[in-house]
């Protein structure tokens, strides 16, 4: 069974590059982030983090932190819980989105407007040539992602651009 709490901590070892970093957005000391990330190594019997500067995911942790992005998503679709998810400042609920650099000077800032303004869902934009960002859509590293390719990618869906 997977310890959500454990993979928070060790997302925002990865999002913030550092123990430090992770500890400021929990409100917790280092020394605390640090125990719980390697408590979790420990049970699972493998490295979630490389140390370093910036600190990194081995290919186990950051399969772990894509879920736990994926379940958080999910839990902000439901109703009584989309309130909860929302109040978790610390822990924003965030989606990853390869876009071209075409496209986000030009009409996709106007597309995710209204999104951004009904939802309470921090959106994570990666600028990538549209010919790459189907190979992250396929990695699991991303949940959308504009690209060139006309074939939907398993499990996505198209919707053709404006």
């Amino acid at each position: 069974m997977l310890d959500y709490a454990a993979l928070i901590s060790v997302s925002a070892v990865i999002r913030e590059g550092s123990f430090e970093g992770a500890a400021r957005l929990m409100g917790l000391t280092a020394s605390a982030v640090s125990q719980r990330v390697r408590g979790y190594e420990e049970r699972l019997g493998s490295l979630l983090v490389i140390r370093g500067s910036p600190c990194l995911p081995t290919d186990l942790g950051r399969s772990l932190c894509v879920h736990v992005d994926k379940v958080r998503l999910q839990e902000a679709d439901i109703p009584h819980l989309s309130e909860r998810v929302a109040t978790e400042k610390a822990f924003p609920v965030s989606l990853k989105i390869a876009v071209n650099a075409d496209s986000l000077a030009t009409w996709f800032p106007d597309a995710i407007a209204s999104f951004t303004e009904q939802s309470s869902i921090f959106l994570e934009l990666y600028a990538e040539d549209e010919s790459h960002t189907a190979d992250h859509l396929r990695s699991g590293a991303f949940m959308a992602a504009i690209t060139a390719e006309v074939e939907p990618i398993i499990g996505c869906k198209v919707v053709p651009a404006p």
